[in-house]
């Protein structure tokens, strides 16, 4: 049951992306090729729900409160209408919205457990993250 309420939330959170104009200006994704750097990918669209915006804010102020002694993890945003993110999208599969954690070629996707809880128990996101990055670092 626990599953398909978070399915439902997450397909509800996607189908919503549509509906909140934002503006992510023109940004192209400067990923290190250091196989020694976490890097906590965010992709999205250049329009975003209130969801989504939230779970790019528990992200990147996640990364930023947790880790900000360590240069070994890095933060970033991903405008997937931006042609030069193309090899990005392609590469990770992302088809609208994603939250993933890499190092090298080892990578998690957490998109589902962030748009469930980004809203309503953000906390769970931050601590979902911190273990995914911990387990990479």
């Amino acid at each position: 049951m626990k599953k398909l309420v978070i399915t439902l939330l997450f397909f509800i959170a996607i189908t919503a992306c549509g509906q909140s104009p934002q503006n992510t200006g023109n940004n192209t994704a400067q990923i290190s090729s250091d196989p020694n750097i976490v890097n906590v990918l965010y992709f999205h669209g250049k329009q975003r729900c209130v969801t989504c915006i939230a779970v790019g804010n528990v992200a990147k102020a996640t990364i930023e409160k947790t880790f900000t002694d360590k240069t070994k993890v890095r933060f970033i945003e991903i405008d997937t209408s931006v042609k030069a993110n193309v090899k990005l999208v392609e590469k990770y599969k992302v088809t609208w919205n994603a939250l993933i954690i890499a190092k090298g070629e080892n990578f998690v996707e957490i998109t589902q457990q962030a748009f469930a809880t980004a809203v309503n128990n953000p906390q769970s996101l931050e601590n979902l993250i911190k273990v995914e990055v911990n387990k990479r670092l």
